[in-house]
């Protein structure tokens, strides 16, 4: 460890225009100097918490002069270094000749927005912003617990980012937060500038397309999960923050669901999961009819289909392939585009290309059909990072359609089944309650059932208190 002075920080300090040192004598004849970064410091709690009090002081120390400020005694250069650069004003006392930081961050944030990933119509309007604090304060507001507990983590040499793991003491199954722990302490890397940086170290299967830590900006998300056995991890400077363990039918579950009444929300939870195959399959599934299994159609189908191909000169692939590359650039430009005008390019690029491609003979008028199904159907599942893996998985049934027909399509199921049953979530089944079966959990499942038949929490999660109501004694 280094001694501080004032020469050792200057030479670390070299070369950083928005160094401020300050070296000023009081009334009274006592010498402070102090030290900070202009542009991490609040500089008007500068003057009124610090400045001005240490001026009116009659020679005594920083400690008791200002008593309401938290003041750190420094005792070697590295630690006075790491306070200066997390926004902390570092004071010279030549009354004591010790060195102490005052932390003033310049707490620069935007104000709390409605979700632009996670919109929902009724329910809480608020979403995280990329202060850290504030993001914890939101959780705090909604769930006044003691048990409610926060530990702080730092990862990254060179962001040196603060992770907040953050879980209910008591009710969470202890092993969650002994694996969450471990895999945040064993982090090794330099540069963490997002919540999905963190989870990429944190997965337990990286190189899956799906992923195993929910991300999201919705307080009322963080809190329900929080409240049922799971734990919460944020991030600072992101607005995402990360829950797990989940399972894959998470990912298929909105905010939403527990605001609209039980049966509408138990009927558009199906029709998700529904909406995910079709995004998936039914492309590849119309390739496959009409290259190897045309006799399967019915006659008038078939018709429709043959007139409809009749002048085509590319195979059902490569015409599935183009009209499939062209639907994912209308759509990533759409989300690069200025919102005023993404829309309208969604709408009309879509109307207009489609309809060129029939007109030039590319694509026939019932793929441009199934295609505009498919597109649409990828927008009923909630999670944005399921919706960018089911591309992907739309071109290997694709290739599979192609080659092996229908028992191709069969194959890539089982086959992503079998994937999906191998991956763990804070070393947790990714499908239960249906691989391993808990019969109990299948009432928040396939259907969002009333919540007075909702008295236990999941058994999936094994938590230490099971149930979720006042068991008051009479």
């Amino acid at each position: 460890m280094t001694a501080i002075s004032l020469e050792a920080l200057e030479h670390h300090l070299a070369l950083m225009e928005d160094v401020e040192i300050i070296d000023r004598e009081t009334t009274d004849g006592l010498r402070l100097t102090f030290i900070y970064l202009g542009t991490l410091v609040d500089q008007e709690r500068l003057n009124e918490s610090i400045l001005e009090p240490l001026f009116r002081s009659f020679r005594v120390s920083v400690e008791k002069s200002l008593t309401t400020a938290k003041i750190t005694r420094l005792s070697n250069l590295e630690q006075a270094l790491q306070y200066l650069l997390k926004g902390s004003v570092l004071v010279l006392d030549s009354y004591s000749g010790r060195w102490h930081a005052i932390l003033l961050p310049n707490l620069l944030s935007r104000s709390i927005e409605t979700s632009e990933t996670e919109t929902i119509m009724f329910g809480p309007k608020d979403s995280f912003s990329e202060q850290l604090e504030q993001n914890i304060l939101l959780i705090r507001r909604r769930l006044p617990l003691t048990a409610l507990k926060t530990e702080r983590y730092s990862v990254g040499s060179l962001t040196q980012t603060t992770v907040v793991l953050m879980y209910i003491d008591g009710l969470i199954n202890p092993e969650f937060v002994t694996v969450a722990k471990n895999k945040l302490s064993s982090i090794d890397f330099d540069m963490f500038l997002d919540s999905s940086h963190v989870a990429a170290f944190m997965e337990d299967h990286y190189h899956s397309i799906f992923p195993q830590y929910l991300q999201t900006d919705r307080p009322d998300s963080c809190a329900y999960s929080l409240g049922i056995g799971k734990l919460v991890i944020f991030v600072n400077n992101t607005p995402f923050a990360l829950v797990a363990p989940i399972t894959l039918f998470h990912l298929f579950q909105s905010p939403e669901d527990y605001i609209n009444r039980w049966l509408v929300a138990s009927f558009l939870r199906p029709l998700r999961y529904l909406s995910f195959l079709l995004s998936i399959t039914l492309i590849p599934i119309y390739v496959a009819l009409t290259t190897h299994h045309y006799q399967m159609l019915p006659l008038q189908i078939l018709y429709v289909i043959i007139e409809s191909r009749s002048k085509l000169p590319l195979s059902p692939f490569w015409e599935a392939f183009i009209i499939l590359i062209t639907l994912e650039i209308i759509k990533e430009a759409s989300l690069r585009m200025p919102t005023k005008t993404s829309q309208n390019l969604g709408v009309i690029g879509g109307i207009v290309i489609g309809q060129a491609a029939v007109e030039a003979g590319f694509a026939s008028k019932v793929l441009i059909v199934l295609a505009g199904i498919s597109a649409i159907s990828t927008f009923l599942v909630p999670n944005y990072l399921v919706t960018k893996s089911s591309l992907l998985l739309q071109f290997i049934f694709l290739i599979l359609a192609t080659y092996l027909g229908v028992p191709g399509i069969l194959l890539g199921l089982v086959g992503m089944l079998a994937h999906l049953n191998g991956l763990t979530s804070l070393n947790q089944p990714y499908l239960a309650p249906v691989s391993p079966f808990y019969w109990r959990d299948w009432v928040d499942f396939f259907i969002r059932g009333p919540l007075h038949a909702m008295r236990i929490r999941p058994e999936a999660l094994r938590p230490l208190n099971k149930y979720r109501m006042n068991r008051r004694s009479k």
